[in-house]
């Protein structure tokens, strides 16, 4: 089987190994593959691997070759799935790799914005600590979580893993979820959309993104927040109204945001939060500890692996 991989870097900068793949078929590995070269990279290609490189309906026609692609996510809006479907080649992604990473970076974020633990380590390496009058000194305000309300929006794996990291935390969890489980009702204290704007102190997103919940944090629902509300995204970025929320962070009326996505990625120099001061911008990492990278591919490899053997696994189309 000839493999083609098309944005393999970002998974596997040199840390991980391609050899999984390597066992089941000729594999070319391209760290990045351009919108103007993907047609010439997959000819001739049977199975395609691809991250955020956007496979067409164009492509997949104008390469007879292709049996099966597979995404290295969970999102797979970057493949026209119905196309593909139509050509009868399966769309194969990766649904439960990141759970506790993604869940882990939400409270790093949320843990940054109540202790800037980084702000004071910098000034202590300055020379503020020596130099201070006192045994101790604090440049932001500090903020304890116990006996606080975390709203998660989305409950499944990953915002019921942040619920139970919450809890432990001493905090009160609400969720809203089109859905709710016994497992969630374990966890948390299922309300409406309303009740958990109105409730919470901090709010975190962890839905998936859909026709019907882009901008979901704008102006409107941000009015109906606790005042000094914090707000965190490790989920999609368009799910919120970024001029919306730089207009709420400027008021004050929202107290910090933390968010490791946004609306276009790489951020745009003219995103509006990049001129918000009490806003913490990651590059979109909460997936990418070794060891969530690892059982990404881990999976990938089987998925093909299954197609292979004519039982195929986590097929979205």
């Amino acid at each position: 089987m000839k493999i083609v991989i098309l944005d393999g870097y970002t998974e596997n900068p040199g840390d991980l190994s391609w050899e999984g793949f390597e066992a089941l078929g000729e594999v070319t590995v391209y760290d990045r593959t351009s919108p103007d070269d993907i047609a010439e990279r997959i000819s001739g290609a049977e199975a395609v691997i691809t991250n955020k490189t956007a496979i067409t309906k164009a492509h997949i026609a104008a390469c007879p070759s292709l049996c099966y692609i597979g995404v290295l996510a969970t999102g797979y809006n970057v493949v026209d799935v119905v196309a593909a479907a139509e050509k009868n080649i399966p769309v194969c992604n990766i649904p439960t790799y990141g759970t506790a990473a993604v869940a882990q970076m939400t409270m790093a974020l949320l843990l940054e914005i109540c202790h800037h633990a980084g702000a004071h380590s910098d000034a202590v390496k300055a020379g503020e600590w020596t130099n201070n009058a006192d045994w101790t000194f604090w440049k932001y305000p500090l903020i304890e979580l116990a006996g606080k309300t975390m709203g998660i929006i989305g409950f499944g794996r990953i915002g019921q893993t942040v619920g139970k990291l919450a809890a432990a935390f001493g905090m009160k969890v609400l969720a809203y979820d089109g859905l709710p489980t016994a497992e969630g009702r374990e966890i948390a204290e299922y309300v409406s959309f309303e009740q958990l704007l109105a409730q919470a102190d901090v709010i975190s997103l962890h839905c998936p993104l859909l026709a019907n919940n882009a901008g979901m944090i704008n102006q409107d629902a941000i009015a109906q927040m606790k005042d000094g509300v914090i707000i965190i995204n490790t989920s999609r970025g368009p799910l919120i109204n970024e001029e919306d929320l730089a207009v709420a962070l400027r008021s004050k009326k929202v107290y910090a945001a933390a968010c490791d996505v946004v609306s276009t990625e790489p951020i745009r120099e003219d995103n509006p939060l990049l001129g918000c001061y009490s806003t913490i911008l990651t590059p979109h990492i909460a997936w990418a500890p070794k060891e969530s990278r690892q059982r990404l591919m881990n999976i990938a490899v089987d998925n093909l692996k299954n197609f292979i053997e004519n039982k195929v696994s986590n097929r979205v189309n």
